[in-house]
């Protein structure tokens, strides 16, 4: 299983530039979280996870890759609607799921190359994808293209982690933007963090 990439050199410019945040990162030590280094598959699997825990996504998907086989536009479009409704998906989520399997492979987006474009143009390019919004996509430039330096607003264990971290009872735009800029060009790397803070570490 690939790991997001990350050593202690970044980690250590996050702990300089914040000591509260270098206090967790010392307490917490290095963080193993699990990439998709398939932009396509990571697309699938974030739809087919909406609004599920995490137990329910593993049945889900393991009956799906049982079910297609291997997570490619053509086995996806081979099995149908039904079918994917059979291995514990919504209708509305088989949908989305057949939407970007055509979109895959009628060329309307070509995800072996979004890796080539910015942060903004690979987001612009996902949500044109029906389920897929400016947060689905801004975890799939995490958990698949790894890119060092995103945090995203709208993903409420990161607001949470904050809060936690500088004792705050709740967290304005504006704030939020401030902490942005702290962090970056490593911000991703400190969300890792943050989801663990919110979790209680």
């Amino acid at each position: 299983m690939p790991y997001f990439r990350y050593s202690s050199a970044e980690a250590g410019y996050l702990a300089a530039r914040d000591p509260l945040l270098g206090a967790a990162i010392n307490r917490i030590g290095h963080i193993d979280r699990a990439v998709f280094p398939d932009l396509f598959e990571s697309v699938i699997n974030a739809i087919a996870g909406q609004q599920i825990s995490s137990k329910a996504l593993y049945t889900v998907w393991k009956r799906l890759c049982d079910t297609v086989g291997a997570i490619t536009p053509a086995n996806l479009r081979a099995a149908g609607e039904e079918r994917l409704r059979a291995c514990g998906l919504s209708g509305r989520k088989a949908g989305y799921i057949l939407s970007a399997a055509q979109a895959a492979a009628d060329g309307t987006i070509d995800f072996a190359h979004l890796a080539d474009m910015d942060d903004e143009a690979v987001i612009d390019a996902l949500t044109v994808l029906p389920g897929v919004g400016r947060w689905t996509a801004e975890m799939m430039l995490i958990f698949s293209l790894e890119r060092p330096d995103v945090l995203p607003y709208d993903d409420l264990g990161i607001r949470k982690g904050l809060c936690r971290l500088y004792g705050l009872d709740s967290l304005t735009k504006e704030q939020f933007a401030v902490y942005r800029a702290r962090y970056a060009p490593h911000a991703t790397i400190a969300a890792l963090y943050l989801w663990e803070i919110a979790a209680g570490k």
